[in-house]
């Protein structure tokens, strides 16, 4: 096996106080909390940063993108309601941390990822493809993907000025969208429910800052 990819004792030891420290942050979803003890995080990072991985902190992974603290992949992926099966569109692969715990948790995956460069090394990512249930795109996350619409979830891991009017098209009735909404420092998380008659209901949570969702797609 890959060195970068060995998942030792030590490894799922400094998982296991992340999903303490993560309980003591009010993390309460029982097979959130297992998928990432679960998922080695260390796998998506450079080699160097292996004793960090399991750090409650964002990092940077080039392109101007990072990977989410657990917390906040966490926060959202709870925030979701997921049942197996179900068909989640992911805005923003970045790193592919996300998407991989969505798929531990046996939904369905459609990740888009707007840098190419990005894209392409999700594509010899090995660890990304022992899940035969992520199927990665390059593209506009603003557009969606309409081909595979309707989607039962969708999750956006980046800063949204505004919701996308696309991606509320794509939301099947009784969906769910889980955006950090907002253009300033910091965005509101919020979870939004379409109704049958194709409205939506709004619930706000907690603060977080992630980078901006961008129109269009990186060469």
């Amino acid at each position: 096996m890959d060195k970068a990819l060995t998942d030792t004792y030590r490894h799922k030891g400094l998982r296991q106080q992340l999903v303490n420290s993560l309980q003591q942050k009010g993390i309460y979803n029982q097979q959130v909390l297992h998928v990432i003890n679960t998922v080695p995080r260390h796998y998506f990072l450079d080699s160097a940063f292996t004793e960090q991985a399991y750090e409650d902190k964002a990092f940077p992974i080039g392109e101007g993108q990072t990977i989410s603290q657990p917390y906040t992949v966490a926060y959202q992926s709870q925030l979701l309601n997921l049942q197996p099966k179900l068909k989640v569109l992911e805005i923003g692969t970045g790193s592919g941390y996300q998407a991989c715990i969505l798929a531990a948790l046996q939904v369905q995956v459609y990740t888009i990822e707007r840098q190419k460069k990005l894209y392409d090394e999700k594509q010899k990512f090995a660890y990304l493809k022992t899940f035969k249930n992520i199927k990665c795109f390059y593209g506009d996350g603003y557009e969606g993907l309409p081909t595979y619409a309707p989607f039962d979830r969708i999750i956006i891991t980046a800063a949204a000025p505004l919701l996308p009017p696309k991606l509320v098209q794509q939301l099947k009735p009784h969906g769910i969208i889980v955006i950090p909404y907002g253009s300033g420092s910091s965005q509101i998380m919020q979870r939004i429910t379409k109704q049958l008659d194709n409205s939506l209901i709004t619930e706000s949570f907690e603060n977080f800052s992630f980078v901006p969702m961008l129109v269009g797609k990186n060469n």
